[in-house]
């Protein structure tokens, strides 16, 4: 028997509710599956796209966001990442705004709200791509599947799958994404609300509005180019309701040629060139603004979706109607070879980014809503199994929604979560590595990166960061050992030769660091701490002039390098250069006002050119920004000590030693200091 178009929404497990009561109901539940996520952490990508992102402070020029990829490097850079996501960053910067500062609550709220909202659009979405376009005698659109859209827009809002996209501040991308493709394709159907209008007749201007908005889409994150392919299938299918199986049948010859005059009629062919230039232009646009990129790897992809529609071709030839339309369309919102690599059906070995699934995952939920619908119909003493499979299924989904945003919380949790998942999985014992690094449990980090590099002995990025520790331990041979193969499995990571350089010049080995350091720059020119170690290394080599250069090279590609600049201070005044190292110092204080090691440096030279009340006031500014340094204190006792000021040169000593007891120099300076004043003293009482 085959159900007529609409007969099986009668048949879907789920009560027939009022349109604002459906709509609640989903909105309700896409809020208690992830409202435990609100007070998390910044976690996973979040650090690079939130926290090291400069676009999102006040001080950045807004207009940077346009020329800066989602994660702050300039496009034209070859760092760059290349995801143009602006909007997306506009948003975070928002945040950023209203907070007044990385406060990651008002982040997640945000994320919520909009899959919230998201959810409850699918009850329109579905509706139209199950019960198709229909209108009252006032114009208005009408659900003629009232029951399979709210249940399908269920199932999307509990699916954990989006634990991601949702839980992780960068998932805000994809939630964008989405939200702009529903709106692209419900304005969509708005250019066919017909009312007392010929069928043949559509609106121009509501075509034009759904590519804005499929631009907007696009702007948020890259793949909301794609519900231009959902408009055209949504189109062919429903609009034109082109008989897939009927014409395979006539281009097989089987059949005689139908008349496409009447398809071509109402406007088909118009519509289908507008997406495809619109579609076009915007590819062409977003090619031009990250510098005409072309990636070899365009390729295969290219191949793989030639052959998904090759094998979607063969799932359209159902010669039931309806079920040939409503599975076509779940197809066009279904990415086929994600499916897989979801961990909800079985454990994989490698760490797919989930957040990629979340609009996806509305072509799954509309199959399974159908495929349950027929099954209700076809098997009905079996309704109560099926009813109670379904409220099995949804408490199921909830529930690992709810500990998904759990472990989403914090680093710690997601990743030692990941271990029990995929324990052979090198990238899960390096991030677990590397977040026990962070929070300063070396000892425990070096035990995973090692397991990391001996599940993938070819992994640099763990190999580095053991090295990096290995090195800071002084266990300097293995330090080496690893960054030397490193860099020979992968020439050009620029952070592994730097910090081989360093290992190296702690082992003497002066001519392989510079030589290391060199390379760095080499495979990245615009490397601002590689200049700075490689100043450390001249200057360890008592090459001033040299070291001053690449200080000073660190200075100019990083203006705000502190250490650099301090450094050439330093040498100046340790190499007489005193009036070259105080214009040094103030032009490093210009840069940096409030950097108290530089006022440290700059007062001490001050000091030794006989500038005491400057010297005084840099010393005393240091000293508000960081009262308890103990060789501020000492070196403001010795200046006071100079000037005659005796009384506060024995406070500041004493301070000094207070703070620390073995301070090289002050109890030497305090002692003279002290029978100074007792001569001074017996002086006056004789």
């Amino acid at each position: 028997m085959v159900l007529s178009e609409l007969n099986w929404d009668h048949h879907i497990p789920f009560p027939k509710l009022p349109q604002y009561q459906s709509r609640a109901a989903v909105c309700l539940a896409a809020l208690l599956c992830f409202m435990n996520s609100y007070d998390g952490e910044f976690v996973f990508d979040d650090s690079e796209a939130i926290i090291n992102n400069k676009d999102l402070k006040p001080e950045t020029p807004l207009n940077n966001i346009w020329r800066n990829d989602f994660w702050g490097s300039n496009l034209s850079s070859n760092t760059s990442h290349k995801s143009y996501r602006p909007l997306t960053v506009l948003t975070f910067r928002l945040n950023y705004f209203l907070a007044g500062g990385l406060h990651p609550v008002g982040f997640h709220v945000i994320n919520i709200a909009l899959h919230s909202a998201i959810s409850v659009l699918m009850i329109d979405v579905f509706a139209v791509l199950i019960g198709g376009l229909a209108y009252d005698g006032n114009g208005r659109r009408l659900n003629q599947a009232p029951k399979a859209s709210s249940l399908a827009a269920l199932l999307f809002a509990v699916h954990p799958v989006h634990t991601e996209s949702v839980a992780g501040v960068v998932g805000r991308a994809d939630l964008l994404c989405a939200l702009f493709f529903q709106l692209s394709f419900l304005t969509y159907c708005r250019a066919f609300q017909r009312g007392n209008a010929k069928e043949d007749r559509f609106s121009m201007a509501w075509i034009v509005i759904s590519l804005v908005l499929c631009a907007v889409a696009m702007l948020c994150k890259e793949q909301g180019i794609t519900v231009l392919g959902v408009n055209a299938a949504f189109d062919i299918l429903m609009i034109c309701n082109v008989n897939v199986f009927e014409l395979s049948q006539r281009l097989l010859g089987r059949q005689k040629m139908m008349d496409v005059t009447e398809v071509f009629r109402r406007g088909l062919l118009i519509r289908m060139a507008l997406l495809t230039f619109g579609g076009s232009f915007l590819v062409y646009a977003r090619w031009r603004i990250m510098g005409t990129v072309c990636d070899w790897r365009m390729v295969p992809l290219l191949l793989l979706w030639s052959g998904l529609i090759g094998l979607a071709s063969q799932a359209l030839l159902s010669q039931d109607g309806h079920r040939r339309r409503t599975l076509a369309l779940g197809l066009v919102l279904l990415v086929v070879p994600f499916l897989p690599a979801c961990n909800l059906f079985f454990r994989v070995g490698f760490v797919i980014a989930e957040r990629v699934l979340y609009l996806s995952c509305a072509g799954y939920c509309l199959i399974l809503t159908y495929a349950l619908g027929r099954s209700c119909c076809l098997w009905r003493p079996h309704k109560t199994l099926l009813h109670a499979a379904l409220l099995g299924l949804l408490c199921v989904n909830a529930s690992r929604c709810a500990l998904r945003s759990h472990q989403w919380r914090s680093e710690q949790s997601l990743f030692t979560s990941a271990l029990s998942v995929c324990p052979l999985n090198a990238k899960v014992h390096y991030n677990v590595g590397k977040n026990l690094a962070d929070r300063g449990n070396q000892s425990a980090a070096i035990q995973y990166y090692r397991e990391a590099v001996r599940l993938n002995p070819k992994y640099v990025h763990a190999m580095n960061n053991l090295g990096n520790i290995l090195k800071e331990r002084n266990e300097l041979v293995e330090a080496e050992e690893l960054l030397s193969k490193a860099v020979h499995i992968q020439p050009d990571f620029a952070a592994a030769w730097m910090n081989l350089g360093i290992v190296q010049n702690s082992l003497q080995k002066f001519a392989d660091a510079e030589q290391s350091y060199w390379n760095a720059i080499k495979f990245r020119r615009k490397y601002p701490d590689c200049y700075y170690n490689l100043g450390r290394l001249y200057a360890d080599l008592n090459r001033h002039l040299d070291a001053l250069n690449a200080w000073r090279n660190a200075t100019m590609l990083k203006p705000e390098h502190s250490l650099a600049w301090n450094n050439m201070v330093i040498l100046l005044d340790n190499t007489g250069n005193l009036p070259q190292a105080e214009a040094i110092g103030r032009e490093a204080l210009g840069l940096l006002p409030d950097d108290h090691t530089i006022m440290f440096s700059l007062a001490n030279v001050l000091g030794k050119l006989q500038k005491y009340t400057e010297s005084e006031g840099f010393f005393l500014n240091a000293l508000k920004i960081n009262p308890n340094s103990a060789s501020c204190h000492g070196n403001l006792a010795v200046l006071y000590h100079r000037w005659g000021k005796l009384n506060m040169a024995k406070k500041h000593y004493e301070m000094s030693l207070k703070l620390d007891p073995n301070a090289p120099g002050t109890k030497e300076n305090y002692s003279m200091l002290r029978r100074k004043l007792e001569q001074q003293q017996r002086k006056t009482t004789v």
